[in-house]
C-alpha cells in the first residue's frame, strides 16, 4: 500500500514476557528518547513494543506521523495494539509534529506520544541553529521545541519517544536527548530486533536489549 511502512520483522509477540529490564516503559517515563536506526522496520518494531506495553498498562497513547509514510494497521493490530484507543495525528513536517506532541504532552492524558520523523530529510536550514550542524541532512527538530518538550515530559510523567532513520554513526537529535538507542534486526535470528543503547544519562552507553518478535502474517 502506497505510503505506508511495513513492519517487516513483525511486532512483539503477545504471549511471555514483553520486555526484559532495562528497557520498557518504566525506564523511559518522564524523558525524551530518540530511537534510529536505518530503514524503518526495526525502529517501527520497537516503538509499537512499547505502544503495546503502554495499552496493557492502561496508559492513552499517540502517534504523530509525517506524510507521505506512517505504519501499517493491519500489521499493528495483527500484533494486539488497539487501533481504536491510538490516537494517530499527521503532522505536515517536524515542527508541527514537536508542537503537536507538545499540546498533547501538556494535556497529561497521554503516557506515550511516540514522533515518527520518518525517512524524509528535513528542509535546507532547519537543523541550522547552534548546536544542529552536521544533522541537517536527517529530519529533526528544533531545538527550543526540543526543550520545551523535555520540560513537559517531566512535569507529567510522559515518555515522549522520536523515531529518526539514520545510522548509529550519525549525531543524534540534540543535547536534549535523555536515551538514545540504534535499533536493527538481529542477524542471527530473523524475527528479533536488537537495541543498542548509543547514549543514557542515567546509566551510560553499551547496553543492548533483544526482543524477539512476531513474524508477519505470510512469512512465518
Amino acid at each position: 500500500m502506497a505510503g505506508h511502512r511495513f513492519v517487516t520483522t513483525g511486532l512483539p509477540t503477545e504471549s511471555g514476557p514483553l520486555r526484559s529490564i532495562p528497557w520498557g516503559l518504566p525506564q523511559i517515563t518522564g524523558r525524551f528518547v530518540e530511537i534510529s536506526g536505518t530503514g524503518a522496520t526495526a525502529t517501527l518494531t520497537a516503538a509499537f513494543g512499547l505502544v503495546l506495553e503502554a495499552q496493557r498498562g492502561g496508559e492513552p497513547v499517540a502517534w504523530i506521523t509525517l506524510p507521505p509514510s506512517t505504519f501499517f494497521p493491519p500489521d499493528a493490530a495483527a500484533a494486539g495494539i488497539d487501533l481504536s484507543s491510538l490516537a494517530v495525528v499527521r503532522a505536515s513536517d517536524p515542527h508541527t509534529a514537536a508542537r503537536s506532541a507538545m499540546q498533547l504532552t501538556r494535556s497529561g492524558g497521554f503516557g506515550l506520544v511516540v514522533i515518527d520523523l520518518g525517512p524524509k530529510p528535513a528542509p535546507a536550514g532547519l537543523n541550522e541553529s547552534r548546536g544542529d550542524r552536521g544533522r541537517a541532512e536527517y529530519a529533526s527538530i528544533p531545538t527550543p521545541l526540543q526543550t520545551r518538550l523535555v520540560g513537559l515530559a517531566q512535569k507529567h510523567g510522559t515518555a515522549v519517544v522520536v523515531l529518526t532513520e539514520k545510522p548509529a554513526h550519525a549525531g543524534s537529535l540534540g543535547s536534549l536527548v535523555s536515551l538514545r538507542a540504534e535499533a536493527r534486526r538481529s542477524m542471527v535470528a530473523p524475527y528479533r530486533i536488537e537495541l543498542s543503547v548509543l547514549k543514557d544519562k542515567r546509566r551510560g552507553p553499551g547496553r543492548v536489549h533483544q526482543e524477539t518478535c512476531r513474524g508477519p502474517s505470510g512469512m512465518c
